[in-house]
């Protein structure tokens, strides 16, 4: 039975879809204005990974995570770069796919983009305001009304008397509250716009998941992910715009992963303490910045730092050795670690203690690998089936352990060293041995000798 903390009630809570067993997830994507940092990457391996879940438990999932393809920033970085935004946009999206397919995350079912759903953004703007919630103050622009929603503040526990302490409207906004929030910005010179019932100009960010959540999935769905940096005001508002157009609750269960830090900040672009996917995967396997993400929980904070790379690379090391020399086959045997593993999963997707049982899994395999090979080859097929489900173990053995000996070494020329050393072994001329063993070792060649089989990584 799947238990899923729910940020709304601040509870776990027994997952039950609104729809059978479909499952519809809306997840808040990226804003596309320059490369992915880790911390867009830890929410989208989380999510991935909670994508991966649902499927295995037997869930029809439709999953939709929005591009944010228009906003302030995206419009000057555009005019820095002397180009066009949609031109820049293209690119970075471009270059998103491309990260996360390196980190194996799964394509969304839907990925939809604010541009292309203007018009349905003006029509749950004119509802609002034809309920009230929102007002037209002449200018071009069009606010929503926070004091008249009854619920504000109901995701973060924020009260509406706290916020107004220190609010207030800037010298060109018309607001009537300094809470109000702007759902269609007015044209500015220079800027891209659409036409409105209000004058040229371009939505709000607040509105634009409001509408192609809904658009996507309904008036109601089951689950709405994202940083745990969004949960206000963005998805706060998001709730009050929703609920308010809809008179419908917006989303049963609220998720949110946390956020990356550096020396005890937030990664993020605004405090230039970021470092892109592609920064870290050019140092790094993708699959050990992946397990860095899934091992800790997806509501943790994780630090990055060069000791935790090191400690998720020594991890998939040990998975590695395990699968090694042993043939693919189906998975077979282990259905206790199976079941240890799906109580941890259920468990609002328990991802350490699903790492602590692939530890003990590995134990096993170990122990049997000389006694009954037969079965240690059924529970590696079974390390490979509950790896699938983290995104990791998927690759040959030898893949992962040699990744980067391109360029370091000739592969050709340590498997020739390795066979004279083997002959060497079998003619018992052992100073000849050992002599080809310091010769790979000067070369950053690691040895592994079992059963009359050499096998060979490099050196960390």
């Amino acid at each position: 039975m799947l238990t899923i903390y729910n940020t709304l009630s601040k509870t776990k809570e027994v997952f039950k879809p609104l729809d059978g067993n479909k499952v519809r997830m809306y997840v808040c994507g990226m804003t596309v204005y320059d490369y992915c940092h880790l911390g867009h990457g830890r929410s989208m391996v989380a999510f991935d990974l909670v994508t991966r879940w649902l499927r295995k438990s037997g869930y029809e999932l439709t999953y939709v995570r929005n591009i944010t393809d228009i906003d302030d920033k995206i419009i000057n970085r555009a005019n820095e770069n002397g180009e066009s935004f949609d031109a820049l946009t293209a690119r970075m999206i471009d270059a998103m796919h491309e990260d996360e397919r390196r980190l194996s995350i799964l394509p969304p079912d839907l990925e939809p983009r604010a541009t292309d759903h203007i018009p349905g953004m003006h029509a749950m703007i004119q509802t609002l305001i034809d309920k009230g919630y929102a007002y037209a103050p002449g200018n071009g622009d069009v606010y929503y009304r926070v004091g008249k929603f009854v619920g504000y503040g109901k995701l973060s526990r924020k009260k509406i008397e706290d916020l107004r302490i220190g609010a207030r409207i800037e010298v060109d906004e018309a607001k009537q509250d300094p809470l109000d929030f702007v759902l269609w910005k007015g044209v500015k010179p220079g800027e891209p716009c659409w036409d409105s019932p209000w004058g040229p100009g371009r939505p709000g960010w607040h509105i634009e998941c409001s509408v192609m959540s809904t658009c996507c999935l309904g008036e109601s769905f089951d689950i709405h992910g994202g940083g745990s940096d969004l949960e206000f005001p963005h998805h706060e508002n998001e709730i009050a715009q929703s609920e308010a157009a809809t008179g419908k609750q917006y989303a049963n269960a609220w998720m949110h992963c946390g956020m990356i830090r550096i020396n005890g900040e937030k990664m993020s672009k605004s405090l230039n303490n970021f470092f892109t996917i592609r920064d870290v995967l050019d140092k790094y396997h993708p699959e050990v910045v992946r397990y860095l993400l899934v091992a800790s929980h997806y509501r943790s904070a994780i630090n990055y730092s060069e000791d935790s790379l090191r400690d998720a690379k020594g991890a998939l090391e040990r998975f590695y050795h395990a699968l090694r020399g042993l043939p693919r086959v189906e998975a077979k045997g282990g259905e206790a670690f199976v079941e240890r593993f799906t109580v941890a999963m259920n468990d609002d997707f328990g991802t350490p203690e699903a790492c602590a049982v692939l530890f003990d899994l590995v134990r096993e395999i170990n122990r049997l690998r000389d006694s009954d090979p037969e079965a240690a080859a059924g529970l590696a097929g079974r390390l490979r089936e509950l790896g699938d489900v983290l995104g990791v173990l998927q690759l040959e053995a030898d893949d992962f352990l040699r990744a980067g000996a391109e360029g370091k070494v000739d592969a050709a020329e340590v498997e020739a060293l390795i066979q004279a050393r083997l002959q060497a072994r079998t003619d018992k001329n052992w100073a000849e041995s050992d002599r080809i063993r310091d010769q790979l070792t000067a070369m950053g060649v690691v040895l592994e000798d079992s059963k009359g089989t050499t096998t060979w990584r490099l050196a960390d």
